[in-house]
């Protein structure tokens, strides 16, 4: 069983083997701010902190009979203890989040997150009737809202889905344009049907335009930087060229949304056609904004 799932199961027995969702997500996100390095990422969502991958884990969890889950809490059906299972540091994390917290309501856990942790509650609907004024507008000042046109960048290996959209919903994109020729991943979320999903779970439109990509077949052999340096030599020469229509469609898009984002695989944007890509659009007749890679 994977570690992080371990954790789930031991807040499952430390909370009397029943947690409501809203509490289990919570008590989650404060056991994980906790770690040296989290186990779970969290984004701002309908209810405030909310973990993706612990959903996703949670469904393999109840498929593989390691919990049950009825209309609005999770069970632990596992015999075992699992606290025994953590590291020493995970086990008094466990016994201070159970002395801190063990007497709660959900509604008291987000509350409590809404107030130490204001960035969470951006979207949550809940947010304006649980808090103060002063509270609340603490929560808007957590906020990211600018006027400004720019077009942004955005790899996704070696970061969460999470600590991914945190870093779009920190620089406002309004949409993210999925620039892979074929937008599956084995990475959890990232394939095309779940990042729709999950981008408009978040108030960011997707949209797809595979024709500014690169085949699959042609990025065989890249070893080095000068691999991909000969790779994108071709795509500027002969793709960029096909694809200008493409191009313009993106660059309308920014006019009238003011903050979208190409996004692919790769984090060294040296290392990615959307750098090209980018590139390519700033040169379009028009082209007054700000790029960035984030």
């Amino acid at each position: 069983m994977f570690y992080r799932r371990k954790i789930i199961l031991a807040l499952l027995q430390e909370f009397d083997n029943q947690l409501e969702k809203i509490a289990l997500q919570k008590l989650l996100f404060l056991f994980t701010v906790r770690q040296q390095k989290p186990e779970y990422d969290f984004v701002p969502y309908l209810y405030g902190c909310y973990s993706f991958s612990a959903i996703a884990d949670l469904a393999a969890m109840v498929r593989n009979e390691n919990i049950a889950e009825a209309k609005n809490h999770y069970a632990a059906l596992e015999k075992p203890t699992y606290r025994s299972s953590l590291t020493i540091q995970d086990q008094k994390i466990l016994k201070e989040i159970k002395q801190a917290y063990g007497k709660l309501s959900a509604n008291a856990l987000m509350k409590l997150t809404y107030v130490n942790y204001s960035y969470y509650a951006i979207n949550s609907v809940k947010a304006k009737g649980i808090l103060t004024d002063e509270q609340y507008n603490k929560v808007l000042a957590s906020r990211t809202v600018t006027d400004a046109t720019q077009l942004f960048t955005i790899g996704y290996e070696g970061i969460s889905l999470e600590a991914y959209f945190n870093k779009l919903i920190k620089n406002d994109v309004k949409v993210l344009v999925d620039v892979r020729s074929n937008p599956l991943s084995m990475k959890f979320g990232f394939s095309k049907t779940l990042l729709r999903k999950f981008c408009e779970n978040l108030n960011i439109q997707y949209l797809h335009i595979p024709e500014v990509g690169i085949k699959s077949e042609q990025r065989q052999q890249l070893n080095s930087q000068v691999d991909y340096d000969q790779l994108f030599g071709v795509y500027r020469e002969k793709n960029l060229t096909e694809t200008v229509t493409q191009q313009q469609q993106i660059l309308d898009l920014l006019k009238e949304k003011k903050r979208i984002a190409l996004t692919c695989f790769e984090a060294n944007i040296c290392q990615c056609h959307r750098k090209h890509l980018a590139e390519a659009i700033t040169g379009l007749p028009g082209w007054k904004y700000e790029l960035k890679h984030i």
